[in-house]
């Protein structure tokens, strides 16, 4: 086990040759959805940030500058309802699939231990685990792992990438008060949180794990998980953090120093600019927003179903009329597979939820991360006779 490990272990988007072969094959060419890749401008007030810190000869903190750990938790209590978060609980990190990646090893996981992860979950978390050489168990379900010794890492991912599912304050207590009765770690993937479509969700907000309703007060055993790629579109800058428990920040922190995993100093001043401002969040919220109404009802005036999505920046989709010999209804197998197919006969390339886990193969991943003209472009395929 270990890194090597991985060589093993294909990247998912690899296997999407043959959905990418018939989209492209469209007469009107591909319409790439497959992908939570931003595409729309860079806030000029972050780009003004980076260009006005680009003069940085030194060597940028590990720990992140004081004013970007400030920021983490300004940021924290006046958007994520967590008051009280000190900035010494604050780590900025190379982008948020680094984070996933390493974290498992980082926390010096390995054979004998297990790492909970969403039954349906992004393919990275798996990849980490595999990494540490731990064994991963993929469930939703609490009591599959409560009262476990060997469970030492649980990762919830709330908005879940690619369901959009959101966990309420009583699921994650729950998740809380189980890991702490075990002395198990618990990292909240939260980096869709601002994108919250569905009510309650859409007036009260996504609950973090560090939300006082959820841990009592105390952040003891938990770190949320944040990156700035999604609300901020600088997935090219590589901008996250975690934030939580001030002794595992300050554990991580010691061994991400001796690894030089390290973000760029013009690359901590933007992101302060990112934070402090909830201006340029709210016009890319309404961008995905309007992109989101027009492609759900054009899937499903089509025939497609869209599951869950409350949350987060894709349409979980599948067929409304499975086959006749598929039992199970849409949750059959080859659901996802076929819907992906039906839509890249459309030029439109989706994502089968089957690289997610097997219990994602009932639906396909339809990303709202496109162009306004590119989504004009899929909903008029989907929706003409």
């Amino acid at each position: 086990m270990g890194l090597a490990d991985l060589r093993d272990l294909p990247y998912p988007w690899d296997t999407l040759d043959d959905l990418t072969a018939t989209a492209r094959a469209h007469p009107g060419g591909l319409v790439d959805l497959s992908m939570g890749t931003p595409v729309d401008p860079t806030p000029a007030v972050v780009r003004e940030a980076l260009a006005a810190a680009s003069d940085a000869p030194g060597y940028p903190l590990t720990a992140g500058t004081p004013a970007l750990r400030a920021s983490v938790a300004a940021w924290f209590a006046r958007r994520r309802g967590v008051p009280g978060l000190s900035p010494d609980g604050v780590l900025p990190t190379i982008g948020s699939k680094e984070l996933v990646g390493l974290l498992p090893s980082l926390l010096r996981l390995g054979p004998g231990d297990v790492v909970v992860h969403p039954e349906i979950a992004y393919p990275t978390y798996l990849a980490g685990i595999r990494a540490a050489g731990a064994t991963a168990l993929a469930t939703d379900d609490v009591e599959t792992w409560a009262g476990r010794d060997d469970v030492r890492l649980v990762w919830v991912n709330s908005p879940s990438n690619p369901t959009g599912r959101v966990l309420g304050v009583d699921a994650l207590r729950r998740v809380v008060e189980a890991a702490r009765a075990i002395g198990a770690v618990v990292v909240s993937d939260e980096c869709y949180a601002e994108l919250a479509w569905e009510s309650p969700w859409s007036e009260e907000g996504v609950p973090s794990i560090l939300d006082p309703r959820v841990c009592g007060g105390s952040h003891d055993g938990l770190l949320a998980a944040y990156s700035l790629s999604k609300q901020s579109n600088l997935a090219g800058y590589r901008a996250a953090f975690l934030a939580g428990d001030t002794a595992l920040v300050a554990d991580l922190l010691a061994t991400r120093k001796h690894l030089g995993l390290i973000v760029p100093a013009p690359v901590q001043a933007a992101m302060v600019a990112a934070l402090d401002d909830d201006a340029h969040v709210a016009v890319q919220r309404e961008a995905y927003g309007a992109r989101r109404r027009a492609l759900a009802p054009a899937l499903e005036h089509a025939g497609f179903v869209v599951d869950r999505s409350e949350a987060g920046l894709y349409l979980w989709v599948t067929i409304a009329t499975p086959p006749s010999d598929a039992p199970g209804g849409a949750d059959h197998p080859g659901a996802g597979r076929q819907a992906a197919a039906a839509l890249a006969r459309h030029g439109i390339l989706t994502a089968p939820g089957s690289l997610y886990g097997p219990a994602g193969a009932g639906h396909t991943r339809v990303a709202l991360t496109a162009g306004d003209a590119a989504i004009r472009d899929a909903v008029s395929r989907i929706t003409r006779p």
